[in-house]
């Protein structure tokens, strides 16, 4: 048995949830992939998978099992990139998490580093915020873009670099179209737009968290006419619906073309969440890390950050 394929088989199935589709990302036969599971669990002496007639999730034994192949999957990938040296420069995957409100600075993060550094393969995967702090403590994930300030991670144990501040709009249908991009429109106070039919993401969000402590701070409980769990479809309830939306700035950048909506920067009070890209601090970092952290420390992409998250330049 190679222990170290097998725990790559593992990873991939705790992340497909689904041996079918496990054993595709891997380029091996799904019974190739059981098997080498079973092969592993008998050396362990231990059930790490819980199987029906599909699978259904890891065991105790098998969450263990698991935080230790990340360390040492990521070990061994460390180590062959030592012994490459420089001659071929950082090469390697890099798995970012984002939450969802800020997938597409992190899309653009990724593709900007991967034009730099060709031998890189960003991956990047949408999260909440509780998926990118177990992300990050089970190490696999190696950089998480999210709100710094509300993480769970003892502090020592998390390097931060704050990136923007997320500042808040009201989204909804103008008057009269007017242009060829968005309109910006005047200033609103929360409690005037908390009387508005809201399309809001889901209770379990925390960018819905931020809204309703917002909206508190002027004494209003509001519910919402409707609720999604994915931010890129708040701007279609608006679009196509009687709807108003919130949104961050960065999530305008993609509605920068419908001239029929109107964005409003919200006030009183005025909320600004602070935005960062995350990682364990006790982990050696690899040279693709190296990078990357390069990268997103540079005044060039922070300039570009800043951009992308308010296009509308207020």
């Amino acid at each position: 048995m190679n222990l170290l394929s097998s725990m790559r088989y593992l990873v991939a199935l705790s992340e497909h949830k689904h041996f079918g589709r496990a054993a595709e990302a891997c380029h091996i036969t799904q019974p190739a992939l059981s098997n080498a599971i079973k092969a592993l669990e008998l050396e362990l002496g231990a059930t790490i998978v819980r199987r029906d007639r599909h699978f259904v999730g890891l065991t105790s034994e098998g969450e263990r099992v698991l935080a230790s192949s990340h360390v040492m999957l990521r070990e061994q990938a460390l180590l062959m990139h030592e012994l490459q040296g420089d001659k071929d420069g950082p090469s390697g995957d890099i798995r970012i998490g984002a939450v969802p409100t800020a997938m597409g600075i992190a899309v653009r993060f990724g593709a900007s580093l991967q034009a730099q550094y060709r031998g890189i393969t960003p991956k990047v995967f949408s999260m909440s915020s509780d998926h990118l702090e177990s992300g990050l403590a089970d190490l696999s994930l190696d950089l998480a873009l999210g709100y710094i300030d509300r993480t769970n991670i003892p502090v020592g144990k998390l390097s931060r670099w704050p990136q923007y501040n997320e500042h808040y709009f009201l989204l909804r249908r103008a008057k009269k179209s007017k242009g060829k991009l968005l309109q910006l429109g005047p200033t609103i106070g929360w409690r005037d737009a908390g009387v508005m039919p809201l399309c809001l993401l889901t209770a379990d969000m925390h960018n819905r968290a931020i809204i309703d402590a917002a909206f508190t701070t002027v004494g209003l409980h509001v519910v919402p006419a409707m609720e999604v769990n994915s931010s890129f479809s708040m701007p279609m309830c608006v679009s196509d619906g009687d709807l108003c939306s919130i949104l961050p700035g960065t999530l305008l950048a993609n509605v920068l073309h419908l001239t029929h909506l109107e964005a409003l920067p919200l006030s009183s009070p005025q909320v600004v969440t602070p935005i960062g890209f995350m990682a364990h601090a006790s982990t050696r970092p690899s040279r693709a890390m190296q990078a990357a952290i390069a990268w997103l420390t540079s005044d060039a992409w922070l300039s570009k950050a800043r951009l992308y998250s308010n296009p509308l330049q207020l």
